[in-house]
């Protein structure tokens, strides 16, 4: 993994076709391969990924698109490092684990400081110097955090301060205040701080079980070691990030993991346990995550399963649970 590197994780395909941009033509600007959000585990340089960020801004063609990527942000956005934080029991546990983490989705590190008084500080800093972020990027970082918060919390929350060098221009600088709830002020440094009752009020995403099934394949990807990380977690984690593109069979796995499907099987069976078992649990675990923290319809939910059609995924759920999807709802509900 390059120190100065940016992942293109799965979700940029969903975010674009949200906000109803060709990707297509977002990379031809951007001079990057047409297949890149395609690609498996895909990496560029900062000064790539800077092209691609201005390229995004120039076909959005609104000055404000860092607010309208906050609003694209969803619960069934699958970002495995950005879902485990939605599971994080409030906003300090959710950002030092995205601290620890988010070497692997970009070059910037995060400094998580809880003052006194209780609240937090987070501040951000780019490593590569040599190419610095757009001011666009900066403020939609800051949003991110604001956006997090607020699906997490189910509350409109507003940071208690943004102090950043790169200011927007005068222009935008009241609908930014109106998204926030605070005027973003100058300083040398970028950073976003909460109130002590906002920083650790609680998460109504929390899910410590869905955290500990990311974390062990989260460590194995910072730690470079794969012999760390048992054959189970490591499909599990293939499988978290490729149901929602349907890549849900062995051999897609196998593909992954750099493995044939045979040797696979082996080690699976060693371990105790099938590919069938771990798919099984682990559509069934996000099932019932969807079921309990979001709106998702339970149409919606099997896309993101990665069924080929709404029947398979109730058939499938009442196989497992007993249970039709509402009415498992209704039980997660109470």
């Amino acid at each position: 993994m390059g120190l100065l590197e940016y992942a293109i994780e799965p979700t940029w395909r969903m975010l674009l076709k949200d906000m109803g941009l060709s990707a297509s033509n977002i990379l031809k600007r951007a001079e990057l391969p047409e297949d890149l959000f395609n690609q498996t585990s895909a990496r560029i340089s900062s000064g790539a990924y800077n092209r691609l960020w201005n390229s995004l801004a120039t076909e959005l063609a609104d000055p404000l698109f860092p607010i309208a990527i906050g609003r694209a942000i969803s619960t069934e956005a699958f970002s495995p490092p950005i879902f485990a934080a939605l599971c994080s029991p409030d906003m300090l546990t959710a950002t030092r684990r995205i601290s620890q983490y988010k070497p692997l989705i970009a070059p910037l590190s995060l400094d998580v400081v809880l003052g006194e008084d209780g609240g937090m500080t987070l501040t951000l800093e780019w490593l590569d110097k040599t190419n610095p972020p757009p001011a666009s990027m900066v403020m939609t970082e800051f949003v991110f955090f604001t956006q997090l918060i607020r699906i997490a919390t189910r509350e409109q929350v507003s940071p208690s301060a943004i102090l950043t060098p790169a200011l927007p221009p005068a222009n935008e600088v009241e609908a930014y205040e109106a998204y926030f709830g605070v005027l973003p002020a100058a300083s040398n440094a970028h950073s976003i701080s909460f109130s002590p009752q906002d920083t650790t009020r609680p998460f109504l995403t929390a899910n410590e079980g869905m955290w500990e099934m990311f974390e062990p394949e989260l460590k194995r990807r910072l730690d470079g070691l794969d012999e760390e990380a048992s054959e189970s977690e490591r499909v599990r984690a293939v499988l978290l990030e490729s149901l929602p593109s349907g890549l849900t069979g062995m051999g897609d796995v196998a593909r992954k993991l750099a493995m044939s499907k045979r040797t696979l099987q082996r080690r699976l069976s060693t371990e105790g346990t099938t590919f069938r078992e771990i798919l099984q649990d682990t559509r069934e675990a996000l099932a019932k995550h969807y079921l309990g923290q979001t709106s998702l319809s339970a149409q919606e939910i099997s896309f993101l399963l990665g069924f080929d059609e709404p029947n398979s995924f109730y058939r499938a759920f009442n196989d497992w649970t007993g249970e039709t999807p509402d009415g498992m709802r209704q039980q997660l509900m109470h």
